[in-house]
């Protein structure tokens, strides 16, 4: 291709001002979205102020809108936010970064009645205006908006915030709030959730639905969400202001020996230097809650150990929590504390601990991904029968990465799925299991012994035999040749 007919900023300017007007018009025919962001372009020629104005008339109709938003108007809604957000940032904020930072939360205000008439089951309408959120941090330090006003603003933006998107307000505005201006943020939403929830005019209590209990009251409903709401805040203020114990206080006695909880409270006791109440924070999960404890709580525990000195326990924790598991972050890290050499030995002991371990998809997921291959081949030969074939998102990458050195393994894994999907009549996977047949077909020839497996021409025959009127996937194989 001659370097002046590739797609990019110098070619295009060299076609002229003339010629690039009149394919934007062209281009911007019936594209709605498009033509807005040129008359933003037009109108930034005036001023920042100008194209504050056409952001503020996009949001307000943005905002009194009420068609229904199906998955089909999300996308091209999105560019449109995306648009406004880029004019906001780009065009006014480096002008009047006051303004700018007002239209940015009046754009995140548009979430509720958008979110309201929409379909968000992929999130991403409520992620571009997290987006947005996060992009009010810079621009309140620039427009040094006020702390105390600040303050009040944002308790009553988080009390009404029925979807969640303003839910990281408090730690992406704590520096511009500074400890005066989180303290009253703190202290309004302390009376906010000891506030009694109305109940419906008349004191006659509205009933929204029911329960093996009885009766579900909105107000309860209603009064269980602000309790949650004003929690998850006043922990968001305490972490900012390095308050531990104001941290603490958000959890009663029962959720603090739950092993999430345990590891956040020791965690921020740790950053503190009081390990012997981290280690007590941590204490405080019972053995049937250990059986079940999260990630986070066995790592806060190593860490802690590691603080208080007791190093041996912590490796034997790391090991113990390895071999029950076959977690890699705790087996890196206890093959790291180890002398030279001494780690080696210890590895080919996971290595064999993890092949023999009881769950065979584990013991696959874990070698596939440490890597060692090998083992994960003879992991597949050896234990085949055990194998489910419904699990794809496991065999499918194990058998790519095995494919190259142990062409055998990777093919069995590939079986596997394929019996899974005929046997269980799983029409709609039908497509991936012939891509399937057509790589254990490439790699057959580099299969040196198949051994007491049927060879890839035995086994399409028994395929055929078994499967022959699954018509559908018959044709998707034929389709690859």
């Amino acid at each position: 291709m001659l370097a002046g007919k590739t797609l990019n900023a110098a070619n295009l300017e060299a076609l002229g001002a003339t010629r690039l007007a009149e394919l934007l018009m062209d281009i911007s025919k019936g594209n709605a979205a498009a033509q807005r962001q040129l008359r933003l372009a037009l109108a930034g020629r005036s001023g920042a102020g100008a194209t504050a104005l056409a952001v503020t008339k996009q949001l307000v109709r943005i905002g009194q809108a009420k068609t229904w938003l199906d998955w089909q108007k999300i996308k091209p809604l999105l560019a449109e936010l995306e648009v406004q957000r880029r004019a906001i940032l780009d065009a006014v904020a480096p002008a009047d970064p006051a303004e700018a930072f007002e239209l940015l939360w009046r754009l995140v205000g548009c979430a509720e009645g958008v979110l309201a008439r929409s379909d968000d089951g992929s999130g991403r309408l409520s992620e571009a205006f997290r987006a947005a959120v996060r992009d009010l941090g810079p621009l309140a330090q620039r427009a040094k908006v006020e702390p105390d006003a600040l303050a009040n603003r944002v308790f009553q933006t988080l009390a009404g915030d029925e979807h969640g998107v303003w839910n990281e307000l408090v730690p992406i505005l704590a520096p511009r709030l500074g400890p005066a201006g989180l303290l009253i943020v703190r202290d309004a939403v302390q009376a906010w959730q000891a506030e009694s929830v109305a109940t419906s005019p008349g004191g006659k209590r509205q009933v929204i639905g029911w329960s093996s209990s009885g009766p579900i009251h909105a107000d309860e409903v209603q009064a269980r969400h602000r309790k949650r709401t004003a929690s998850v805040i006043l922990q968001q203020i305490a972490d900012a202001l390095g308050d531990v114990d104001g941290f603490i206080e958000q959890f009663d006695a029962s959720a603090r020996t739950t092993p999430t909880v345990a590891a956040a409270i020791a965690r921020r006791l740790l950053g503190a230097g009081r390990l012997p109440e981290a280690w007590a924070a941590l204490e405080r999960v019972d053995a049937q809650h250990r059986e079940q404890a999260s990630i986070e709580w066995e790592r806060a525990r190593v860490d802690v150990l590691e603080a208080l000195g007791r190093s041996d326990e912590a490796q034997a924790f790391r090991w113990d929590r390895f071999a029950t598991t076959l977690d890699a972050t705790h087996l890196r890290a206890f093959l790291r504390k180890l002398p030279d050499f001494d780690d080696v030995e210890a590895e080919q002991r996971a290595m064999a601990h993890a092949l023999a371990f009881e769950d065979v998809h584990r013991s696959l997921e874990f070698l596939a991904a440490w890597p060692d291959l090998r083992r994960a081949s003879e992991l597949v030969l050896d234990r085949t029968k055990a194998l489910n074939g419904d699990l794809y998102e496991l065999l499918s990458p194990a058998a790519e990465a095995l494919e190259s050195r142990y062409p055998l393994a990777a093919t069995l894994l590939r079986r596997a799925m394929i019996g899974f999907t005929l046997g269980a009549g799983r029409s709609s996977r039908y497509k991936h299991a012939a891509r399937h047949l057509h790589d254990c077909r490439d790699t057959a020839a580099r299969v040196e012994d198949f051994g007491a497996v049927p060879d890839h021409s035995a086994y399409e025959r028994a395929l055929r035999a078994a499967h022959g009127r699954k018509v559908g996937f018959w044709q998707e194989v034929d389709k690859l040749g």
